[in-house]
């Protein structure tokens, strides 16, 4: 895996976790930007180089820098922007979501690395926990059991 992928997937739809992450770091700031998506369905736009510096004016009074940097990370460390990414035509844009400049080689294999490595890990399943067999009752514990079961009912 040294080289870039040279088929292009098309745009990379937003799936509504992605949206979540992007009203996250929308409501820490006076205006939302076109960069993220808005619904299922838009496209996740590769950030251009230094976009956070961008973010941070825009930053509501109240919401502290480090929690814009984590909200922005927490969405530009996920898959499907790992997978944007990684496309061959893959575009950086600024805040209003408008094209920049392609993302180079370099940084297309890394985060190509990154979505693989990505969806490996989430290939790997938690162990199912051992089934207790239930045990086989001999036909006089059955019958004292549905007897048992008779008289709690009519005890009752």
């Amino acid at each position: 895996m040294d080289k870039p992928w040279k088929i292009s997937r098309g745009p990379i739809a937003a799936t509504e976790l992605d949206v979540e992450k992007a009203n996250a770091i929308n409501s820490m700031l006076i205006r939302p930007v076109g960069v993220l998506p808005a619904k299922p369905g838009d496209p996740v736009l590769p950030f251009a180089v230094g976009l956070f510096n961008e973010l941070r004016p825009l930053l509501k009074p109240e919401a502290g820098v480090t929690t814009l940097r984590r909200a922005t990370a927490a969405f530009v460390h996920c898959r499907r922007y790992y997978f944007a990414s990684a496309q061959p035509d893959s575009m950086r844009h600024n805040i209003d979501g408008e094209p920049v400049e392609p993302l180079s080689a370099e940084d297309r294999l890394v985060a190509q690395k990154r979505f693989l490595s990505l969806k490996q890990s989430a290939k790997v399943e938690a162990p199912e926990p051992a089934l207790v067999p239930t045990p086989v009752l001999s036909k006089n514990e059955q019958i004292r059991a549905a007897l048992l079961r008779g008289r709690k009912s009519t005890v009752s």
